[in-house]
């Protein structure tokens, strides 16, 4: 369905961003509600409920900011005529309780449900300017086979360093997993089988990056190209060797600070194709 909303556009598309960051609060505090206990083994100074804010009070919050995300997911979806990002928010909602209560304890179903989610942040954006919405003032219908080729990059992108960071931190809270049963990897497998499980994605993903860096020097897109190399592809290899000499949990928590900023970079690096 063919929906011309013109200006409007750019507001329903600041709609959707606050969607996501509502449903992935709401979905922050579900989750540290379920780890209270284990959090406060792993990172004891930094607990928020029960200190800052009342558990039941963080449980009201949590279905308010559902709510509202959701709320505006379907006045989105009512306005582009396209039901799906209603519909997949609705499920986003569901898996992310569960994997609050049950997937993340499980061996990688929950890594693999956090990454997806990740993944689709950036995926439901095309679905959004699938119904031919122009927000930049760039016409989908003849750009769509471009757009699509730059959401598989990003939302693949999204996917496999959201799972190296989660493994990564699954590493780092062995011991409060441990105590509370959790069956994570590094406590299934090991921590050095779960190294080279995140060592080969970083190296498949700086593989990755790196051909694509190729075929964007051909294209004459030199500033991008730099960008990338510098602020992503750098930093994930300082990732790879310091992944290797990594011992303690503080050694850990700082690869996986740096992960957070490869992913802003990664997303930063969207305003190149914008302006």
């Amino acid at each position: 369905m063919q929906v011309n909303l013109g200006a409007k556009a750019h507001v329903l598309f600041y709609l959707l961003v606050a969607a996501s960051v509502l449903i992935a609060g709401a979905g922050y505090i579900i989750n540290d509600y379920f780890d209270l206990s284990i959090d406060a083994v792993n990172k004891p100074k930094k607990i928020v409920i029960d200190r800052v804010i009342k558990r039941r009070w963080a449980i009201v919050w949590h279905w308010i900011l559902y709510g509202l995300g959701l709320l505006l997911s379907f006045y989105i979806s009512y306005k582009i005529g396209s039901w799906i990002i209603a519909l997949a928010n609705v499920l986003v909602v569901v898996i992310l309780w569960f994997d609050s209560t049950t997937f993340k304890k499980k061996l990688l179903s929950g890594n693999i449900i956090i990454a997806a989610l990740t993944a689709w942040v950036i995926v439901v954006v095309y679905f959004f300017c699938g119904a031919h919405i122009s927000i930049w003032h760039i016409d989908t219908a003849t750009m769509g086979a471009r757009f699509f080729k730059f959401t598989v990059l990003y939302a693949g992108f999204a996917f496999i360093v959201s799972l190296i960071r989660e493994v990564i931190k699954d590493i780092e809270d062995m011991e409060g997993d441990a105590r509370y049963g959790c069956k994570t990897m590094p406590i299934v497998w090991g921590v050095p089988t779960s190294k080279v499980f995140t060592g080969v994605w970083l190296v498949v993903c700086i593989a990755a990056l790196a051909i694509v860096q190729l075929y964007a020097w051909q294209l004459g897109w030199f500033i991008i190209c730099t960008y990338t190399i510098v602020l992503i592809i750098f930093p994930l290899l300082y990732i790879l060797r310091g992944l290797y000499k990594a011992n303690t949990p503080a050694d850990y928590h700082r690869l996986s600070t740096i992960i957070k900023l490869v992913m802003l970079a990664g997303i930063l690096s969207m305003l190149f194709f914008i302006f």
